[in-house]
């Protein structure tokens, strides 16, 4: 069961999508991470330069998505996030998307389980749960609501 309220809010911007071709697995692609915030009533702070998102958009057009990167609280405290989701939709709202065209999520499917790492004491209930995230793409960034599994 998820919680009724997000937790945290991240909003994180991309840079331009890196196409590495198509592989035997899918259509490669990696999206840096250049920045971003994190907003709600457990969490505040922001997300930190270097990390990525790594895709394979499959055969059916569902992007299966790994993210990793790493927010900073306002205390300063350093987590790790990794994530791990999909993103699929009719065709024509896909290729919208693509454009960079706003869409409203509830046209297409974006959802990803989180796990997080850190070493701060006041941070630790972190790194003992489960969370799941309701996404949005932007032109360029990513917003996803994180609910925390009970």
């Amino acid at each position: 069961m998820l919680g009724k309220e997000p937790i945290f809010t991240i909003h994180a911007e991309l840079e331009a999508i890196m196409n590495l071709g198509q592989t035997p697995y899918g259509e490669r692609r990696i999206i840096g991470i250049s920045g971003g915030t994190v907003r709600g009533p457990r969490l505040s702070g922001r997300v930190l330069p270097g990390g990525a998102d790594w895709q394979i958009i499959r055969a059916d057009g569902a992007a299966d998505i790994q993210a990793r990167y790493t927010i900073e609280s306002d205390a300063g405290a350093r987590i790790l996030v990794s994530s791990d989701g999909l993103r699929h939709g009719p065709p024509d709202v896909m290729e919208r998307l693509a454009r960079g065209d706003s869409i409203d999520p509830g046209q297409y499917y974006f959802r990803t389980a989180m796990r997080f790492e850190t070493a701060n004491a006041s941070l630790d209930w972190l790194n003992r749960i489960l969370a799941v995230a309701r996404g949005a793409r932007e032109a360029r960034a990513v917003r996803l609501d994180v609910y925390e599994v009970e």
